[in-house]
């Protein structure tokens, strides 16, 4: 276990920034791995997607099992319902966070702190200065309680998938799912780096198998592919307006983890993040909600836990226990994500020191054991308090509406400020600017007036070891 390094003079654990920052595109030092390498999509698969690759666990099952939510499980209600979840997620991950916000890094970090580290050098005014202040604080305060509601619901809807082969096996749930926590909490100090190399692997072949799972479903039903066109949620919407608003309650859950990717980010770079979710990731979770809606549509009285009713009865065992290994990763996830804000907010002097290790040599990889006693007592707190997931999906969907709503509020703050997008007019936010050269990656950047930084030929502009803009080569195999 290696000892805490000590903090630099602007609160960064990094050396040498400037030099990678300035080194000439295409450029890669020896021994050091590139960030948007296979190992690292791998990595990143297994860590930062674990959260959102386990929603198809709990997120349809809460949907069409929700109190006073008079939505049915008409072919109609369904399709709308399935549409909704799909163009959530384009939206909130592809586009959002995927395209826009990943490309917001604080020298390689992401998180709502760190485009709150980004702003505060160009805040002008105390008022905004606090204003921004408190959002960021309170996005990341919703950030930790989604990093103890996750592993909670995640495992416990996974050990709860023992209550389809056999009834009986309900009074199970809390204690098998509190063992699995406990022994997961107890091997954090091993480093995400070393964690990942074994989870990566385990993560591709649950997305493989939940393709697997829904591909049969959707050859059966193959209507269920007109779900894939927005009409449908928007008929669902204009048909029945405020069961549909409540809907969203519980579609929001397919898209838990979100924030945890950005947050992640430090971890393995956005390159490997990007390959990683369209690859593998996006495909699978399209494809297993689908075969979800096709099989409810089939039979209805599969609603209450459409996911495990995707597989023969021959083998739910087999897939309770893949689903219990994938949930672990899922809670690694929001984890890692903990640590990487909890060192953000120590920089920003949000946060007393603590103590931090770092468990690899690879940038961002790090470990807190303040946070992760405090996150094991509040996560054993929610699994013994609860015992079952559906408990948790209200208190799970506010926290993670909470943070996506903050972290958008900053982001549009920082494209307005730092990227110069304008609010309204000419290509608005979204268009970005419309002069050549313009636009979200490559577009004119103003540090200050008077003054433009120009990124490199297929590079970007991120933020140097001060906070100040300054360009950056690409990332190696870009």
């Amino acid at each position: 276990m290696t000892a805490p390094r000590p903090l630099g003079e602007d609160g960064s654990h990094r050396s040498g920034d400037r030099r990678l920052a300035h080194r000439r595109p295409g450029h890669r030092s020896p021994g050091r791995r590139s960030p948007g390498g296979r190992l690292a999509t791998l990595g990143a698969l297994g860590v930062v997607f674990g959260d959102i690759g386990t929603s198809p666990l709990y997120a349809l099952h809460t949907a069409f099992s929700m109190d006073h939510n008079p939505v049915g499980l008409s072919a109609l209600d369904v399709y709308g319902t399935i549409s909704m979840v799909l163009w959530t997620i384009t939206l909130i991950v592809t586009v959002k966070y995927v395209s826009l916000v990943t490309r917001a890094d604080n020298d390689g970090e992401g998180g709502i702190l760190a485009l709150l580290a980004l702003l505060r050098r160009r805040a002008t005014g105390r008022r905004r200065l606090a204003v921004l202040t408190l959002l960021g604080m309170v996005g990341a305060s919703l950030f930790y309680g989604d990093s103890v509601i996750t592993p909670a619901i995640s495992v416990m809807s996974a050990v709860e998938g023992l209550t389809v082969v056999s009834p009986e096996l309900g009074h199970a749930v809390a204690p098998v799912s509190a063992m699995i926590l406990a022994v997961l909490f107890l091997v954090q100090p091993a480093g995400t780096g070393r964690v990942s190399r074994a989870f990566g692997p385990l993560m591709l072949l649950w997305f493989v198998v939940m393709a697997a799972l829904g591909l049969p479903q959707i050859v059966a039903h193959p209507q269920i592919l007109g779900s894939l066109s927005p009409h449908w949620a928007a008929e669902l919407v204009l048909r029945q307006p405020f069961p549909a608003f409540v809907l969203m309650g519980a579609v929001v859950l397919t898209v838990t983890g979100a924030e945890a990717l950005y947050a992640d980010l430090g971890h393995f770079g956005a390159r490997a993040v990007r390959r990683a979710w369209l690859a593998v990731a996006m495909p699978a979770l399209a494809i297993v909600y689908l075969g979800q809606g096709a099989v409810v549509i089939t039979s209805p009285e599969t609603a209450g836990n459409p996911f495990f009713h995707l597989a023969p009865p021959a083998w739910q065992l087999p897939l309770i226990l893949l689903a219990t290994v994938a949930t672990v990763i899922a809670s690694q996830a929001v984890i890692s994500g903990a640590f990487s804000v909890t060192v953000q907010a120590i920089r920003l002097g949000l946060l007393p020191r603590l103590v931090v290790r770092h468990t690899s040599q690879q940038e961002g990889q790090v470990y807190l054991p303040a946070v992760n006693g405090a996150l094991f007592a509040g996560v054993m707190i929610l699994v013994l308090a609860f015992g079952s997931s559906a408990g948790l999906a209200s208190a799970y969907g506010l926290a993670v509406t909470g943070t996506l709503l903050l972290e958008s509020m900053i982001f549009l703050v920082f494209a307005h400020s730092v990227w110069r997008w304008p609010w309204g007019g000419n290509g608005g936010l979204c268009g970005g600017d419309r002069r050549p050269g313009g636009g979200l990656a490559g577009g004119e950047l103003h540090q200050d007036p008077g003054r433009r930084v120009d990124p490199p030929p297929g590079g970007r502009v991120g933020a140097d070891r001060h906070g100040d803009l300054a360009p950056r080569a690409p990332e190696p195999g870009h």
